[in-house]
C-alpha cells in the first residue's frame, strides 16, 4: 500500500491539471481495500482509476483512492470470459484479448484508463460499448465493506451511463469479467473503419486486423494524452426527437447533417459536427483549446492551463450550440 499526504495529482489527471489531495492511496487487494474503508480517512474520498475522465476544477480537500489490483485469465473456449482486475490498464487488456484472436473489445481500443473505470462510465467507441460485452462486475460496497456482484442487467448500461453513476461513491470496483467469443464477429458499420480497411477481405479479418484500424484512427484525430493534455471526448453526443432533428437539417444551408438513426424516433447527432459548425475548431480561452483535428475535444495546449479556462471554453460551447440548434450539451468528462 502507497501513502502520501499533500499529493501532486498531475499524473493522476490526463488534462494534466496540476491539483493536489490532502491524502492518496494506492492499494492493491481486497483486504488492504476493507481495512481502508474502516479507516476514519479525510473526506470527501474520491475513487479514481486513470484520470483519463476527469477535471479537477482545483485541489482535492480529500482522500483519493487508486486500485491496482492486477491479473487477467481467461475461460472457455468459444465464448470465453475474461476477467480483470479493476486496476489493470484497459487497453492492456484490449490488446491482450485481440492477441489471443477474441472479439467483443477490438473497437474499444486505445480508449485511455482503466478496466474499473470502464465499467462504471460504460465506455464506448466506433459502435461498441463497454456493457456490451461485460458479464459481471465484483465490487465493495463503501460503507460497509460488502461484497457485491452485479449482473451486467444490473449494472443499467445506457450511453455513457450507468447505475454507478447514479449511486456514486457507493460502490468500488475490484475486477470486470467480459463475455468474449473465438467466432467471427466484427462491428465494422460505424465511422470510417472498413475504409481503414480498404482492400482487406472482410470476411477473413482478424481482432487483430480490426483493433490495428482504430489505432489508426484515433491516432489521426486525437491527441496522445502523454504529449497534450487532455480528456478525450469532452461532450456526450446528443440525442434527440426525429421532429427536432428535422427542423436542425432545415436550418443547415446544404442540409447535410451527420447523424445516427436510434429506435423509438430518436437520432444521435455528432457533438463535433455542432460545435464546429458553431466555429469552435481551435478555438482559445487561456490555456484551453478546442483540439483542430477533432472539435469534440478540449485540450490543456499549454500544458498550463487552469481548470477555469476548460470551464469558460465549455461553458461558451455550450452556449453557442444551444443558441443555434437548440441542443443542450453535456460534457462526458466528470467535474470534480
Amino acid at each position: 500500500m502507497i501513502r502520501i499526504p499533500s499529493y501532486d495529482l498531475s499524473a493522476h489527471n490526463t488534462f494534466g491539471m496540476k491539483v493536489k489531495c490532502a491524502l492518496y492511496i494506492e492499494y492493491s487487494s481486497l483486504d488492504e481495500l476493507k481495512a481502508l474503508l474502516a479507516e476514519d480517512l479525510p473526506q470527501p474520498v474520491l475513487h479514481i482509476g486513470g484520470g483519463s475522465n476527469l477535471l479537477f476544477r482545483g485541489d482535492f480537500p480529500g482522500t483519493v483512492l487508486h486500485s491496482t489490483i492486477g491479473g487477467i485469465s481467461f475461460t472457455g473456449d468459444d465464448d470465453v470470459i475474461v476477467e480483470a482486475g479493476a486496476g489493470v490498464v484497459f487497453d492492456d487488456l484490449v490488446a491482450e484479448t485481440c492477441r489471443r484472436g477474441l472479439w467483443g473489445l477490438e473497437n474499444l481500443s486505445l480508449i485511455p484508463g482503466e478496466v474499473g473505470a470502464s465499467a462504471v462510465q460504460n465506455i464506448g467507441a466506433y459502435g461498441v460499448e463497454a456493457g456490451d460485452v461485460i458479464d459481471q462486475v465484483f465490487c465493495v460496497e463503501a460503507a460497509t465493506g460488502e461484497e457485491v456482484v452485479f449482473s451486467a442487467a444490473d449494472c443499467a448500461y445506457g450511453y455513457r451511463d450507468s447505475r454507478f453513476k447514479h449511486e456514486k461513491g457507493r460502490y468500488i470496483v475490484l475486477k470486470v469479467t467480459f463475455r468474449l467469443t473465438q467466432k467471427y464477429a466484427p462491428v465494422l458499420g460505424y465511422g470510417n473503419i472498413k475504409a481503414a480497411l480498404e482492400g482487406r477481405d472482410l470476411e477473413a479479418l482478424a481482432p487483430s486486423d480490426v483493433r490495428d484500424a482504430i489505432i489508426r484512427i484515433r491516432r489521426e484525430k486525437l491527441p496522445d494524452p502523454a504529449e497534450t493534455g487532455s480528456a478525450g471526448s469532452f461532450f456526450k453526443n446528443p440525442v434527440i426527437p426525429r421532429e427536432h432533428f428535422e427542423r436542425i437539417v432545415a436550418s443547415v444551408p446544404d442540409g447535410k447533417v451527420p447523424h445516427f438513426d436510434l429506435p423509438d424516433g430518436l437520432v444521435k447527432v455528432p457533438a463535433a459536427w455542432m460545435i464546429d459548425t458553431c466555429g469552435f475548431r481551435g478555438a482559445v480561452k487561456g490555456g484551453a483549446k478546442v483540439y483542430e483535428k477533432q472539435p469534440l475535444v478540449i485540450v490543456n495546449d499549454s500544458g498550463s492551463a487552469s481548470p477555469d479556462d476548460v470551464i469558460a471554453l465549455e461553458s461558451d460551447i455550450i452556449a453557442a450550440v444551444r443558441a443555434r440548434f437548440g441542443v443542450e450539451l453535456h460534457p462526458e468528462v466528470e467535474h470534480v
